[in-house]
């Protein structure tokens, strides 16, 4: 119930985010419209031939880029383009530079005519940086959308639950993928995920239940880690079998109760954190599929690895 109710917490937060990034992205743009919309018509009529090349030039240069700088690197360019604006003796240097980055331009060389002209380009680059920006927040609603997309259909994928009492074709790593998902809220704040799939064929399974078994193991591992270190899923063929392991940089588990954790009702979690039957649920699942789960562990370094059989037996 505790693992649950930090899922949930977690999926809220999960779609929180987006949302909150549509609904700025969305006032961005409203902002957008009522102030430069009625203004547009004369801004047009008022550029010179070659003020609009420069501005058409500015849109175009601000599509082309799809690399996310981040601060530091921002901060790096900002320098070079204000010593670079000096030394031309550009005046507002500072605010240039600054808008110029924001659009997405680096190279100042071809801009240069332009922003000598301290009454064009001041004119010129803050209706650019509003176009960018416009189309910044475009492109932040098709980016949250998709997020929360994914993360309802990775949420209606683990919770649905097949009770046919019938294998069903699988990829493992699909449904390990899907628990990820649901996890990404706890993993972003402090844990590294490394995940290593090989080229793995589909198995005759029962997902669901298996979903059941990724969502124990991560969840145990982000515990054992404090929610934070590094987190690493390896899945690959191992002979007639699949092999997956989940290993964490936690403090691991003591020897003295490496041999209990399996059992009904062990837990070594505070009461009310645990019921002690997750590891239980893991082996009977396992046991099911007639697969196989070991666990190693050492300070530092826990690795639970389940085998499962690719062919139905």
């Amino acid at each position: 119930m505790a693992a649950l109710g930090q899922l949930i917490a977690g999926v809220a937060h999960e779609i929180n985010t987006p949302l909150g990034a549509i609904r700025s992205s969305v006032q961005n743009i409203a902002d957008f419209l009522q102030e430069y919309l009625e203004v547009l018509p004369q801004f047009f009529q008022e550029l010179s031939p070659q003020c609009n090349e420069y501005f058409l030039a500015l849109l175009q240069q601000q599509s082309k880029q799809t690399t996310v700088l981040s601060t530091r690197e921002k901060r790096k360019l900002n320098r070079a383009l204000k010593k670079q604006l000096w030394e031309q003796g550009v005046k507002e240097a500072d605010w240039i530079a600054s808008t110029l980055i924001n659009i997405g331009v680096y190279n100042i060389e071809p801009f240069l005519p332009l922003l000598t002209e301290e009454s064009e380009s001041e004119k010129v680059l803050n209706m650019a940086y509003q176009f960018a920006t416009l189309r910044t927040s475009m492109a932040t609603i098709a980016t949250a959308a998709e997020r929360a997309d994914k993360v309802v259909f990775a949420l209606k994928t683990h919770a649905r639950y097949d009770n046919s009492g019938q294998k069903t074709e699988a990829k493992i790593t699909e449904g390990i993928d899907t628990v990820l998902t649901i996890y990404n809220n706890k993993l972003k704040q402090g844990i590294e995920l490394v995940k290593n799939y090989g080229d793995i064929p589909s198995i005759l399974c029962y997902p669901d239940e298996l979903n059941q078994v990724w969502t124990n193991l991560v969840h145990n591992g982000i515990q054992a880690m404090n929610n934070k270190g590094t987190l690493s899923i390896d899945v690959n063929k191992y002979i007639n079998l699949l092999k997956v392991m989940i290993t964490d940089n936690g403090t691991g588990i003591p020897p003295e109760i490496k041999n209990k954790i399996f059992e009904p009702f062990f837990t070594t979690k505070p009461p009310g954190e645990g019921s002690g039957l997750g590891l239980d649920i893991v082996q009977k699942i396992i046991d099911k599929h007639q697969g196989t789960i070991e666990v190693e562990s050492v300070p530092g370094k826990t690795t639970f690895t389940v085998f499962l059989p690719i062919h139905n037996p």
